[in-house]
């Protein structure tokens, strides 16, 4: 990886960087010497070390990117797009994300919630948009996802739903007691 490939990879629009990235990108077909060289990078502050193969162009990165860089695959939804869409009220300084496991991670004084879907919800693309080099849930497809996991949930403003596209969404998750919930909560909302 010469000089000239270090420098591409900082001119590029992601902010967060993995080992393979980087070593797809520099062609350098020696994994150990492409490792020193990177030591080198992060010695000199050219390059910003998150955790083991995860690197940054500075520690001003985006934090959504790096939790779907984490585990693949993965993309974030639960109550990090929920808060945001003012679905729930509570703040939560955790980010939430769907991957093929359940986990905690402290990563670079950021908590990430990792929550585990089945393979067949985790990879259908349906209500996941891709953003700034991360995958995030529409509000329908994290309300799905929270549905999913927990049998009873409260959620504080169901109006900012479409609720075309979650009952669209629903038979994805292939799941009896989601369709009653769903069910239940589109009532709720429509009698208020």
């Amino acid at each position: 990886m010469g000089k000239a490939d270090i420098l591409s990879i900082l001119k590029s629009n992601n902010t967060v960087f993995s080992f393979k990235e980087i070593l797809l990108t520099s062609g350098e077909r020696n994994p150990a010497l492409l490792r020193r060289r990177i030591y080198s990078y992060l010695k000199n502050g050219q390059l910003y070390g998150i955790r083991r193969g995860l690197y940054a162009k500075d520690k001003n990165y985006n934090k959504l990117e790096l939790a779907t860089k984490i585990f693949i695959p993965a993309y974030v939804s639960f109550e990090t797009v929920l808060t945001k869409a003012g679905i729930i009220f509570q703040h939560y300084s955790q980010i939430f994300v769907a991957s093929y496991q359940t986990k905690d991670i402290n990563c670079d004084g950021q908590l990430f919630s990792f929550k585990k879907l089945k393979p067949n919800i985790l990879n259908n693309n349906n209500g996941i948009e891709n953003k700034d080099y991360y995958s995030l849930a529409s509000k329908e497809r994290a309300f799905l996802d929270v549905v999913y996991l927990h049998k009873d949930y409260h959620f504080d403003n169901l109006s900012p739903l479409d609720w075309p596209k979650v009952f669209s969404m629903l038979p994805l998750y292939g799941n009896k007691r989601m369709v009653g919930k769903v069910n239940e909560y589109y009532n709720d909302f429509k009698s208020k």
